[in-house]
């Protein structure tokens, strides 16, 4: 391995751990305790070395949105794949059903994450041409499973992105005490009953 391999990997390395201790310290005391000056302390670098790597808190929430997206990604796939086999059949209302249970559950399983992707500013753009790869990636796990129920005369991204938003409402306000938790497979059950059709 060459000096300048080395480099980069060890580079790569502490951008990692930059980003898993912000999300760890996100996670356990939320976003306002993630400061350049308690990751540095916690990773045991000085904040120059933190600005080396992202130019503030900004580009960090932006890193861990990224991450974030791949993760719901992937969990929304293995979700709806998952599904398909259990049933060992093709049906596209179970298939939605556990993509919502899915979307719903990183959210909560994950609120630190969830809020570094849609509630703060990570300077990611968002349904525009230079959107990153993970968030169009995410937003493609969303189509591919509800695009073949958006309807004859309905735009498959179209409705993506209105199911996609109830979701997020659902996510949002669960997570804020407004929505009685009892209610929720009901919810999804409902959602799924109304606009898609299946």
């Amino acid at each position: 391995m060459s000096v300048q391999e080395r480099k980069e990997r060890e580079r790569a390395s502490r951008e990692r751990l930059i980003v898993a201790t912000a999300r760890e310290l996100a996670e356990q005391q939320g976003w306002d305790a993630v400061t350049t000056r308690r990751l540095a302390e916690r990773i045991e670098y000085s904040q120059p070395v933190l600005y080396s790597h992202f130019r503030g808190k900004r580009e960090i929430i932006g890193a861990v949105a990224l991450e974030g997206a791949a993760e719901m990604a992937g969990a929304l796939r293995a979700a709806t794949s998952a599904t398909a086999t259990a049933t060992a059949t093709d049906e596209p209302r179970a298939r939605v059903v556990a993509l919502a249970r899915a979307y719903l559950d990183f959210a909560a399983d994950n609120p630190a994450v969830y809020d570094a992707m849609f509630q703060l500013d990570g300077g990611l753009a968002f349904a525009q041409e230079d959107t990153p790869e993970p968030l169009k990636d995410a937003f493609a796990a969303l189509l591919e499973t509800l695009g073949e129920v958006a309807g004859d005369d309905v735009h498959p991204a179209l409705f993506t992105e209105l199911f996609w938003a109830s979701l997020h409402g659902l996510a949002t306000l669960t997570r804020a005490g407004r929505l009685p938790p009892e209610y929720s497979e009901l919810r999804v059950e409902l959602l799924v009953d109304r606009l898609a059709v299946v």
